[in-house]
C-alpha cells in the first residue's frame, strides 16, 4: 500500500494551513486538506523502476520470490516482514 498518492496540483490556497487540491473525480475525498498532509513531489531517480516482480506460479497458486528480508516485527500476534 502506498503512503502517498499523486502528484496533484494545488488549486487554491485557502489559508496558511489549508489548501485545495485539484483531484480527479475518481478520488472520493474532500479536496481541501491541511498542509501537513501535502508533501513536495520527488520523482524517482533515473533508471529506478517501481515495477513489482512477476509472480512465480507453483501448483496453480501465485508466489513471489523474496530477495532479502530487511526487517520483521510482530503486530497483534502475527509476524510481518519487510522484504
Amino acid at each position: 500500500m502506498e503512503c502517498f498518492v499523486g502528484p496533484y496540483k494545488i488549486k487554491k490556497i485557502i489559508s496558511s494551513n489549508m489548501v485545495e487540491l485539484e483531484l480527479s473525480s475518481s478520488i472520493r475525498i474532500h479536496p481541501v486538506v491541511n498542509v501537513s498532509q501535502v508533501h513536495l513531489y520527488k520523482p524517482q531517480v533515473e533508471g529506478q523502476k517501481k515495477v513489482p516482480p512477476k509472480p512465480v506460479i507453483t501448483k496453480e497458486e501465485e508466489e513471489f520470490e523474496v530477495e532479502k528480508i530487511l526487517n520483521k516485527r510482530i503486530v497483534r500476534g502475527k509476524k510481518k516482514f519487510l522484504v
